[in-house]
């Protein structure tokens, strides 16, 4: 009996995995957003691109996509998983910091652009009002995906254009649940739906989402912590896709959108001690479906169309981009941004972006908005986000045409949040040495940020009002969501010694200039870790030694600063030894060696003759 292998059944996911395995590492060696690669690769591969030949041409259809529809509905969970790490990286305590110009400059920004590009659709475009106000709202969006990344590259997110940028981005982002909210209330109101009878239809939708809020609240934390107890990575994956997926499709059946189910599930875990160790599990399921979500998005791109006719496309792309820049500029200038400051931000943020092809796909899938009016939309909003790069270009040099250092310190607390242990020390193992080291930092006021597996401890500390999160350090995309990059220091004092020469390495890997501190087991095993990268490596055993001689030394009478004195003395002389660096320190190694050996030697050999004279001893 054999197997069939469709492989027609694979194919647009090997294309995809192709396309990614291609797309990511080139654009990122070329410094330029993903985004535009997954756009360009589908536009290229879809039905408009080689798609043309795949009927006449067999061989083209391996290397094509053609089932769109198909692929745009498992590609919908690329923005459910988008949707969920916003919800994951907000927190009350940030809005209420940012409140000036997230809810100030952001809503004026969206209230404003929305209506004034409403009011074109419905009076240049002739597109009824409600679809007209869907339009407006989607055109409003800019581009996170791609404007982060940019002002990430050229180190403007530490200045005052990419704070404000930042803001109202945020803003956006909280925009979109409403959006999609009003898109299933234009779809319902189309079926002539009255007031009551359109509010009778939502109360459940809004009952089932309370609900949904209220048993999040009570139950995802203690299912985190069941799942994280067994210490296994697949479970604690699986129960990750659960919750995001599962509340997606709870509020979906409740006829609300997917995406704020999983909003709503990002909000319920951005305050849990999982969230750093959540956001390592799904960032990958996150990459891969958004990029196959703008693949998708690029595969509905008619090229041949734009090639024939592109004088109406790149007008209305830099018409929108004109508009809404004129738009951020002037309410940045309402809200006393300095003037270069302001432009910089408006140039990045007038192009459209992706929540605006997300909120047109969900309304022609509703029948909300008219397909031809959509998707034309849809093509100006893709090629405008082409035009991000350079844009970001032009406002860094117009941004360096003056000196904003005072606006920047004025505007510093809007930065993005910053990681957890930045200008911080972490400590990775919070067991009795770790706590006992974060105590003695807390008497000397040095803040510190902790981490340790195992969930009792981390609940321990909590309840003590230690900020701990769960995960495996081990993995560098944890310690990097921790921030060890921005750390003051690492302290590591896990009982594993594999464990804590990985930790090591792969922190020394991600800055060779972190203080690393670590607990060694033995002479041995600091050796190991000093070899790894450590700035200091503490081996129990001679730690032990030293403390029995300080304690004897004192005891008998020895005057105690010279006994500290020779504590110390020692200890340097154990470290010298133990570094593997310097010609001078490899020789001290190889001699403790030696007389390591024939100590160990020696003590066989008396060993020995002491079970030789005890057999000896009753014979004579």
């Amino acid at each position: 009996m054999t197997n069939s292998v469709h492989l027609e059944s694979y194919r647009e996911a090997l294309v995809f995995l192709a396309t990614a395995g291609v797309v990511v590492p080139l654009f990122h060696r070329l410094r330029i957003s993903p985004v535009l690669g997954f756009l360009l690769a589908g536009a290229a591969l879809g039905p408009f691109g080689l798609g043309r030949f795949a009927r006449e041409n067999s061989w083209a259809s391996m290397f094509t996509i053609t089932d769109v529809e198909g692929v745009s509905s498992l590609a919908e969970f690329g923005l459910v998983f988008l949707l969920f790490m916003i919800g994951l990286e907000l927190s009350w305590e940030r809005l209420v910091r940012l409140r000036r110009l997230v809810f100030g400059l952001g809503l004026a920004q969206v209230a404003v652009s929305t209506t004034v590009l409403a009011a074109i659709g419905h009076f240049w475009f002739n597109v009824e009002p409600a679809p007209s106000i869907l339009m407006g709202g989607a055109l409003a969006m800019s581009s996170t995906a791609v404007v982060m990344p940019v002002l990430a590259e050229g180190r403007r997110l530490a200045k005052t254009s990419g704070r404000v940028a930042f803001s109202i981005l945020l803003l956006q982002d909280l925009m979109v649940a409403p959006a999609l909210f009003f898109v299933s209330v234009l779809a319902n109101a189309k079926q002539g739906f009255s007031a009551f009878e359109a509010a009778s239809a939502f109360l459940p939708a809004f009952l089932a989402l309370a609900g949904l809020i209220v048993f999040g609240r009570l139950l995802l934390r203690p299912l985190f912590r069941l799942v994280a107890s067994a210490q296994l990575t697949e479970l604690f994956m699986a129960a990750c896709l659960l919750v995001v997926i599962g509340e997606a499709l709870i509020t979906a059946a409740a006829g609300l959108s997917m995406g704020l189910g999983a909003f709503i599930a990002g909000l319920l875990l951005a305050e849990t001690e999982f969230r750093r160790e959540i956001e390592v599990t799904i960032e990958p399921f996150k990459g891969l479906l958004l990029g196959l979500f703008f693949v998708s998005v690029g595969a509905g791109l008619d090229i041949g169309a734009v090639v024939a006719d592109p004088g109406p496309v790149v007008l209305n792309a830099v018409g929108l981009t004109i508009v809404k820049a004129a738009l951020i500029f002037g309410l940045a200038l309402l809200f006393r941004i300095e003037w270069r400051v302001a432009l910089e931000a408006a140039l990045l943020l007038a192009p459209g972006g992706e929540f605006a092809l997300a909120l047109l796909t969900s309304a022609m899938g509703a029948g909300v908005l008219p397909g031809h009016f959509g998707s034309d939309a849809m093509v100006v909003v893709t090629l405008s986000i082409f035009f991000i790069p350079f844009l970001g270009w032009v406002g860094v040099r117009i941004a360096q045409g003056g000196a904003v250092v005072a606006e920047d310190e004025q505007h510093a607390h809007l930065a993005p949040e910053a990681q957890i242990a930045e200008g911080r020390v972490l400590i990775v193992g919070f067991g009795r040495i770790g706590s006992l080291v974060g105590d003695m930092l807390t008497r000397h006021n040095v803040p510190f940020v902790a981490v340790d597996d195992l969930v009792s401890l981390v609940a321990k500390g909590r309840e003590e009002g230690v900020e701990i999160y769960w995960g495996n350090a081990t993995r560098r995309e944890f310690l990097l969501r921790c921030g060890v990059a921005q750390a003051r220091a690492l302290v590591v004092t896990v009982e594993n010694a594999p464990a804590a020469e990985e930790i090591v390495r792969v922190a020394h890997e991600i800055r060779n200039d972190l203080i690393i501190v670590a607990r060694a087991r033995d002479a041995r095993h600091a050796t190991a870790l000093y070899r790894l990268g450590a700035s200091d490596a503490i081996p129990e055993t001679i730690e032990a030694s030293l403390q029995l001689a300080e304690t004897v030394l004192v005891d008998i009478g020895v005057p105690m600063g010279y006994v500290i004195a020779s504590i110390h003395e020692k200890r340097d002389e154990f470290r010298k030894i133990l570094q593997p660096s310097g010609e001078e320190a490899r020789e001290r190694q190889v001699q403790r060696r030696k007389e390591l050996k024939r100590e160990r030697v020696r003590r066989k050999i008396s060993g020995r003759a002491a079970e030789q004279a005890e057999e000896e001893a009753p014979n004579a």
